[in-house]
């Protein structure tokens, strides 16, 4: 019989981290992130130490203590031993959300990762674009080595550290196709496409000697792909699981708004408006993405996305998932703030404005990744923006709220795409948002204006009665007394506790 270790999302909504063990086989669904514990401990400037490894985590309970599973830089730099061989044989990752992703940074680069074409750009375009710690998820860097340097002066160390792309190593990855079995020892998996607020998410359905365990990771109904889901559901239902690990994050409601309502109500609000109209969603929520790009379609706009959704979106475009997009990426100002044609510089004493400048310093500042749409036609600034308000749809997030102090609104609208705040941080957060957007005089639209990417309890409690497990394990979820109602229709209902 399997054995189930939950090392996160109990009791809480995210953190996944399940073991299943089979004989001398195991493997981890889902590496990610529990924001409940890590809030309890950290902040943005209270983080823990890069260079203390794993350590910083392991002790607060952010990461389980087990051998054989994390990077040997991290080990021996802490003075910890490292096994030769893994102590895993994979880890399933079901989306590329950070609370199911994010602490595969830590993991050893042998051991395998399986994950749809579509988490991998997802997770690859977070690891280019961001300069955060801990965002190793397709290539490891390896930390803490030295190298000899090739010059060397009196007085000074012989040995200079590997750093940049040197120290880069692949992880070992595995691209899953849908419904295709692939083993790892004793234990079959399949993967199963799923509808939720980013794309490539998919449910996993395992199998073993003597079990059939299916794991929902997160789900709607009610998105864009739908089918997906419902297809996920007639094949679980078939596969006959004895075990079924199931999310239950909107488990207080039966409320759900589709991305078409979204399109079509924000499409009413937009049209016929003569200023600015501004939208703050996930940038990596590629369903919200398309249901602005249809709004400003719609309404006879441009679209207006920051380089790091354009950065994703040319991932996805080379990867054959979109052609012949028609938006325009905004240029924030670096640096000395040339873009825009408005800085002056002084050149052998006399002031000059940046359009006299030669293109090299128009660079200055920005980031390899970033300087590849510097020269793209579609490229606009704070500037284009400002003087033809009624031409664009501009996305601008919590993070860039400071271009504003550029683009210079008088009035327009400010459409809030995402989810309410529902801790302290966030509604602290989402103050700061209102004070920003009042002081440029925006009206705030924030009713019908978000879809979320996980299913409602009717849907969760109709979805597990057709699949008709044995038992449930309701993880995921702050509300799993209501799934105990399932006992009712003879299904064994089981509160997993944290692992220690």
């Amino acid at each position: 019989m399997a054995k189930i270790d939950f090392y996160g999302g109990v009791d809480e909504i995210g953190g996944n981290k399940v073991l299943v063990e089979e004989k001398n086989d195991s493997l981890f669904l889902d590496f990610g992130m529990s924001f409940k514990t890590a809030n309890q401990y950290f902040s943005e400037f209270l983080q823990p130490r890069s260079g203390n490894g794993i350590l910083d985590f392991v002790e607060f309970g952010l990461l389980p203590d087990i051998k054989g599973i994390y990077r040997e830089d991290y080990l021996r730099h802490s003075g910890l031993t490292c096994q030769e061989e893994p102590s895993v044989d994979g880890v399933l990752i079901s989306h590329a959300h950070m609370d199911h992703s994010a602490y595969v940074h830590h993991l050893r680069r042998d051991i395998p990762l399986y994950l749809t074409k579509e988490s991998y750009l997802i997770m690859k375009a977070l690891q280019d674009t961001t300069s955060t710690s801990f965002n190793e998820l397709v290539k490891l860097k390896e930390s803490f080595f030295l190298k000899p340097k090739i010059v060397v002066r009196d007085g000074y160390s012989p040995y200079t550290k590997v750093k940049g792309e040197e120290s880069e190593v692949n992880r070992d990855i595995n691209i899953i196709e849908p419904y295709k079995q692939y083993n790892l020892g004793n234990i079959s998996i399949k993967s199963a496409p799923v509808d939720h607020s980013l794309p490539g998410a998919c449910a996993f359905l395992l199998e073993t000697d003597d079990e059939a365990i299916v794991y929902t990771g997160d789900l709607r109904f009610h998105g864009r792909n739908s089918k997906m889901t419902e297809k996920f559901v007639k094949e679980s239902s078939q596969f006959q699981p004895t075990k079924m690990l199931c999310e239950g994050t909107r488990m207080n409601t039966n409320n759900n708004i589709s991305e078409e309502s979204i399109e079509e109500k924000a499409t009413h609000i937009v049209d016929g408006y003569n200023d600015h109209v501004i939208v703050n969603y996930p940038i990596r929520d590629l369903d919200r993405f398309l249901t602005f790009y249809k709004v400003a379609q719609n309404t006879d706009r441009t679209m207006v996305v920051n380089m790091k959704e354009a950065y994703l979106l040319n991932l996805f475009t080379e990867g054959g998932y979109y052609s012949n997009l028609d938006l325009a990426v905004y240029l924030p100002r670096r640096s000395w703030g040339l873009m825009g044609d408005e800085a002056c510089v002084c050149l052998e004493g006399e002031w000059v404005t940046c359009s006299d400048l030669h293109p090299q310093h128009m660079e200055d500042g920005y980031k390899k990744w970033e300087k590849r749409f510097l020269d793209l036609e579609n490229a606009v600034t704070y500037k284009d923006i400002r003087e033809n308000p009624k031409e664009y749809l501009f996305s601008c997030d919590f993070f860039e709220f400071k271009e504003l102090i550029d683009v210079k609104p008088e009035k327009g609208l400010y459409i809030w795409s995402k989810t309410e705040p529902f801790n302290d941080e966030m509604e602290i957060d989402f103050q700061k948002a209102q004070n920003w957007i009042n002081h440029f005089n925006l009206e705030m639209i924030t009713e019908g204006m978000h879809g979320s990417g996980h299913a409602n309890k009717t849907e969760i409690l109709d979805m597990i009665r057709k699949i008709n497990p044995e038992k449930v394990y309701p993880m995921h979820t702050e509300k799993k007394e209501e799934f105990e109602i399932l006992k009712n229709d003879g299904i064994e209902i089981d509160f997993p506790e944290l692992s220690q």
